[in-house]
């Protein structure tokens, strides 16, 4: 038995390690083409600090493993902000802002919504996949496209973005609507150095494959502790294996917090909960049909949503979040935990 339990602590660390040096070295190659700490926040460091979700879930699609799968996903989202962001909180309160309510915070919102209507059949269709897969792609290339034109969109921008493959009105038209150009964000940019790109571009590389062969191990492990227990996949998904996939947004917060960057906290907590539901589950789901208990449909998706309205009034209320805020987070997430555990959810 010590045997598996050391196993699953070094795929556990694995797994962290790699996210950490890959979200590192992605953000250092991004930054070199002027790409806004919002955005690597939203997309790119939310895409890696989410890759231990998205490694772990293949390889429990692959397993034939799919309790593991939603467990996870929504578990980690659960966590992100719970956990992830009542830390950061309590580590150094910190400023939101207008944009992280009016654009991403709807876009997290309208995405829980949308899984929640496709799994209420107990299923992920491959055409409830492909749904959500489009769903992100045209997020993640309306978020850049949004960042390069340094104008401040929200959420109804973002559906005529999806519904017209273009915004409703040029830009330029809707600057002169507003009264004002919003000029583009001025970024420094390291320098195009061949020879330390590369290097970054192999350290990505490498920690990709760390992460995937972490996360094999992890899953294996996880099935084994699962069985040995007696305990549903979807409830070690939802505790165990959604709190250490978690890791890497925890620490990537906790360091934010500590240097003052708040948009990039908001942003990475915004952009895994929207990469864990649409990237995810897309990918899972295109796999092989992914099945989803009626426990999660009844109990735990509901209260993913129930954090998700808590995320955004967090953010809105007085554009502060609070180190009391953090703490209830903290509290709310542990009762959850603690509910999970003695009612069997999953």
């Amino acid at each position: 038995m010590w045997v598996h339990a050391v196993v699953f602590l070094i795929a556990l660390v694995g797994l962290v390690k790699s996210a950490d040096y890959l979200v590192e070295y992605s953000a250092r190659v991004a930054r070199r083409f002027r790409i806004s700490d919002l955005v690597v926040g939203l997309v790119i460091t939310s895409i890696g600090t989410s890759l231990p979700e998205l490694a772990s879930s293949v390889s429990a699609s692959l397993a034939g493993s799919s309790g593991l799968i939603i467990g996870n996903v929504v578990g980690s989202n659960i966590a992100n902000i719970g956990l992830v962001l009542g830390v950061a909180a309590a580590v150094r309160p910190f400023a939101t802002e207008q944009r992280m309510h009016d654009r991403d915070g709807f876009i997290v919102l309208a995405s829980v919504i949308v899984f929640f209507l496709l799994v209420l059949d107990n299923d992920v269709s491959r055409l409830d996949a492909v749904v959500l897969l489009v769903m992100y792609v045209s997020y993640v290339v309306f978020a850049a496209r949004s960042d390069r034109e340094g104008i401040e969109h929200q959420f109804r921008d973002y559906l005529d973005f999806v519904f017209d493959f273009e915004y409703a009105a040029p830009v330029k038209r809707r600057l002169m609507r507003r009264g004002k150009e919003t000029p583009a964000v001025d970024r420094e940019a390291e320098p195009l150095a061949v020879g330390p790109l590369m290097l970054e571009l192999a350290i990505v590389a490498v920690s990709l494959a760390g992460l995937i062969v972490s996360a094999r191990f992890l899953v294996d492990e996880a099935i084994w502790l699962a069985e040995l227990f007696e305990l549903p996949d979807n409830l070690i998904g939802l505790s165990l294996v959604a709190i250490g996939t978690s890791l890497p947004e925890l620490m990537v917060s906790v360091t934010a917090a500590r240097k003052g960057k708040a948009e990039l906290i908001v942003g990475n907590i915004m952009g895994s909960n929207i990469a864990n539901i649409l990237l995810i589950v897309g990918v899972a789901g295109s796999i092989g049909s992914v099945n989803v208990a009626e426990l999660s449909v009844v109990y735990t998706i509901p209260i993913m949503l129930f954090f998700s309205l808590s995320l955004l009034y967090f953010v809105r209320s007085d554009w502060r979040i609070t180190r009391a805020q953090g703490i209830t987070a903290i509290v709310a997430y542990a009762v959850f935990l603690a509910t999970a555990f003695w009612q069997g959810w999953g």
